[in-house]
């Protein structure tokens, strides 16, 4: 077995371009053999795979990092697989969790992969050249698996013993969690996985999130049993905010990648709320910034590290979403906190017009835009005085949009606070910036 390694301390310094560029800008946590992985990202072109599975139609920012790791290795000369779990969903994951995830049809989960793929065409450079990446799906593999094969010719090589001494696996006993035969299985297909993608890639190295070192092991230890090779297993560090707080939540819920589920205003608002002390690291890990110019920013402080926000915002933005969306989401932003009009990043919420007839209330319209968890946090808001339709406070948890809003605009602007916004618009109607209200 190879020797596990934590994240590099002197004196080892990684030689190759790529390891330096991993732990100078922050992506190494544990690793089955760090000085082995150096060795070989030497070597030339080197096949390096991390696996999704495809339980929502988004990825969200937690599943950034080992996908931005990727991108790093790529412009290092290495070739990305995006491997996209079409079998193992059906399985679930149990690493970490207190309860099974629940189980999604054929039909929601290529749904799923197809509704991914974008975030990856953004990241990464697809195509059949040496360092191009490849997206493949472990479906393939796994459908055509017979139950007494996989026992005889993989099911072997595992030791149960061992298993149940990973923390993933231990935490749910420990609790006395439910851990079905299903999740249990889980380890043994990723570990399968990595030896399909050795064989047919000659994928020498896993990589994923700190919570699948237990996942990741299983498999660096099965290609050496069947197939003698040596291959490595990469973990990128848990992310947490300077305050502690898990990195990619919030109070509404999972900061998603694609547009359909978080608009790109709302996503540059999400890194623009950087706190202070993560600004630096986060400019390291989710954008292509480079190290001088992060150090630049570093050094301020107070209100000059507002510019670095920014910048973190709009890079973060562009990798996700492209130059338009990013430029939009920063020129709305702008324009809100200096009371202008420009709509053209924010978020749209449609009403219908039988609905105006009888008035929406405030209320309702902050629950549907996501900008309040509940409508009593709604009602809270408004109470303190954070809500504002067009730039006027709304006084009473009773106020509602009704078609006189709409008299001599097609859009209002629903606001909390000085930060976070929404267009509420009517369904079917086109309209822009010049189409709101006058702000006061």
């Amino acid at each position: 077995m190879n020797m596990i390694s934590s994240a590099p301390a002197a004196p080892w310094v990684p030689q190759s371009p790529a390891m330096r560029v991993l732990t100078e800008r922050g992506y190494v946590n544990q690793g089955t053999s760090l000085a082995g992985l150096d060795s070989t990202l030497s070597t030339g072109s080197v096949p390096v795979y991390v696996g999704f599975d495809a339980t929502a139609d988004s990825l969200h920012v937690g599943h950034l990092l080992p996908v931005m790791a990727l991108r790093r290795l790529q412009q290092c000369g290495h070739k990305p697989i995006v491997l996209m779990g079409g079998g193992t969903t059906r399985v679930g994951d149990p690493s970490f969790r207190s309860e099974a995830r629940p189980m999604l049809d054929d039909e929601q989960i290529s749904t799923n992969v197809a509704a991914i793929r974008g975030v990856f065409e953004r990241l990464l450079a697809f195509g059949d050249g040496p360092s191009d990446a490849v997206m493949v799906n472990n479906a393939d593999w796994l459908d055509g698996l017979g139950y007494i094969a996989l026992l005889r010719d993989v099911g072997r090589h595992f030791s149960v013993n061992r298993m149940l001494s990973f923390d993933s696996v231990r935490s749910r006993l420990e609790k006395q969690e439910s851990l079905s035969f299903l999740e249990f299985n889980y380890m043994i297909l990723q570990a399968y996985d990595f030896l399909e993608l050795s064989r047919r890639f000659g994928c020498k190295v896993q990589m994923g999130g700190s919570d699948q070192w237990g996942n990741i092991v299983s498999g660096v230890d099965l290609v050496r049993r069947v197939e003698g090779h040596e291959v490595f297993g990469l973990t990128a560090p848990l992310l947490t905010t300077s305050s502690g707080a898990k990195m990619g939540k919030t109070a509404s819920g999972a900061i998603w990648l694609n547009a359909a589920r978080l608009s790109p205003f709302d996503y540059w608002q999400f890194w623009r709320n950087t706190e202070d002390g993560d600004v630096g690291r986060f400019l390291r890990l989710f954008t292509d910034v480079s190290l001088e110019e992060i150090a630049r920013h570093e050094s301020r402080c107070g209100a000059e590290l507002n510019d670095a926000k920014e910048l973190l915002a709009t890079e973060a933005t562009r990798l996700v979403h492209g130059d338009d969306a990013a430029a939009s989401a920063a020129e709305a932003a702008r324009a809100s906190l200096s009371g202008g009009s420009a709509v053209d990043g924010l978020q749209r919420l449609s009403v219908q017009s039988d609905e105006l007839e009888l008035g929406v209330t405030v209320v309702d319209l902050l629950v549907r835009a996501n900008l309040a968890s509940s409508k009593g946090d709604a009602r809270r808001l408004i109470q303190g005085r954070g809500v504002k339709l067009d730039g006027v406070t709304v006084e009473s948890v009773d106020a509602t949009i009704d078609s006189t809003h709409f008299e001599t605009a097609d859009a209002v602007r629903l606001s909390v606070g000085r930060k976070r916004h929404v267009v509420v618009a009517l369904a079917g109607e086109r309209f822009g910036g010049s189409h709101l209200r006058n702000q006061q």
